[in-house]
């Protein structure tokens, strides 16, 4: 059995509940009435103004019997007070062949909710059906019990029959509500029919002056199922001011970058990271590499450090590379060797030994450069092995050791990339030993 409390949170628009508990006050307020003890048409209290599904017959309309008003009121108290067993029973005092029709109708709503709060949504349905069967309410009152009918076609997740009770209700229905253009479009949404889904999905954001999360959500997926990015704009910015969320943040940078517009990615994504939003480690490296490739090396090199140190970032070849790049773009040398270090030693292959070896002959460290090559060419795997050989002959010149360079440019020579760039400097070494010799 469901609580009252709990199917309405099942249902997506809860509606239905709020009809409930009104039609509750409404058969309560009608069964205490003077006007209740007379069976005489045109006697009774006039139909409220308002949109309970459960009120006094109009004037000059069926008559609700003192008897049938008295079990009515006393099983919509119980459907209030969840004792659906209770509100079944009292209706059981009923027969309702013996009825008029606006009689049966509101026996009929009333046998729905209870069938509602015991789990029963097929009977619920079934109930109502009949109820607008009768031809005795109000059209306003069968117009939200259709609506009603949707509603619990949707909570069963009959998705084709939750659009044929919609489009009845939407022939119906003069103003059609907001949470009514989204309900049909969830049902074409479920049905992956996106085309149909689309223009429902627009029209309840449009016409709502304050459009639920919901239907926003459902709105942007169809945009970016549909891969219409700039559409999407709008509606993820629309989030973003009424709920804004670190998801939402992360959507329109990656929106904007999908659309090319890299500069504008970044903003949210920026936003989001000083508002403290951004703790995982994908969105931090992101942010990092966006920063490096709009040429911001020291916001960069920030957002990576910072994240490493409260370990948010998991220490990895890649993101120690990362960083040192940072530092390498801003001219940072000094800087950019400790990550770069780690990188090399995390690394499955030699090549950011390379890296390193270059950043220290940037800076004219050449012991430190020939030991970062000599282990990149003891871990191996070079993409460019003659770089490294070339480059260590390079150090050794560097360093005036000019014949122990030699090996080095030789080794450099069986490699096509490298022949050209080796031969030159064997060349120039073999001039300058001569001339030494000579002098």
């Amino acid at each position: 059995m469901l609580r009252t409390s709990q199917m309405c949170r099942s249902l997506a628009v809860p509606v239905f509940c709020v009809l409930l508990f009104s039609a509750t006050a409404d058969a309560a307020q009608y069964a205490a009435s003077p006007e209740s003890e007379t069976e005489k048409p045109g006697e009774s209290e006039s139909a409220s103004s308002d949109t309970s599904l459960w009120s006094p017959p109009p004037k000059n309309e069926y008559p609700m019997g003192e008897r049938t008003a008295k079990w009515v009121a006393i099983a919509f108290e119980a459907i209030s007070a969840e004792d659906f067993a209770a509100a079944r029973d009292a209706l059981s005092n009923l027969r309702l062949p013996a009825l008029n029709p606006l009689e049966r109708a509101t026996t009929y709503q009333a046998y729905a909710y209870a069938m509602y709060g015991d789990g029963n949504l097929p009977r619920a349905v079934d109930y109502l059906e009949k109820a607008i069967a009768e031809n005795a309410l109000e059209p306003s009152k069968s117009l939200n019990i259709r609506f009603q009918i949707a509603q619990l076609h949707l909570a069963q997740q009959q998705w084709q029959q939750v659009v044929e009770s919609l489009r009845i209700w939407f022939s119906l229905s003069d103003k059609p509500n907001p949470a009514s253009y989204y309900l049909l479009a969830l049902a074409h949404f479920q049905m992956k029919d996106h085309e149909a889904a689309l223009e429902p999905a627009k029209k309840s954001v449009e016409i709502s002056n304050e459009p639920q999360e919901s239907w926003l959500q459902l709105l942007l997926a169809l945009r970016l199922i549909r891969k219409e990015y700039t559409e999407a704009i709008p509606v993820i910015e629309s989030l973003v001011r009424r709920y804004p969320k670190k998801d939402y943040w992360i959507q329109l940078s990656t929106v904007h970058g999908a659309l090319g517009s890299f500069k504008e990615a970044l903003v949210p994504l920026q936003l989001a990271y000083e508002q403290g939003l951004l703790t995982e480690n994908d969105e931090l490296r992101r942010l990092g590499q966006l920063l490096l490739y709009l040429e911001l090396p020291y916001r960069a090199a920030h957002v990576l450090t910072r994240g490493l140190e409260k370990e948010l970032i998991e220490s990895d070849s890649d993101v120690y590379e990362m960083l040192s790049n940072a530092w390498i773009a801003a001219r940072e040398f000094e800087n950019a060797v400790p990550p770069l270090q780690k990188a090399a030693e995390l690394s499955d292959n030699g090549d950011t030994f390379v890296r390193l070896a270059q950043v220290q002959i940037q800076r004219e460290k050449w012991a430190p450069a020939i030991e970062a090559l000599r282990r990149a060419l003891e871990k191996g795997n070079l993409e460019n092995p003659g770089e490294a050989h070339l480059l260590v002959g390079i150090a050794r010149y560097s360093r005036e050791q000019p014949r122990q360079a030699i090996p080095a440019f030789r080794r450099a020579l069986k490699y096509d990339e490298t022949r050209e760039e080796a031969d030159n400097w064997l060349a120039h070494i073999e001039r300058e030993l001569q001339a030494g010799e000579g002098a």
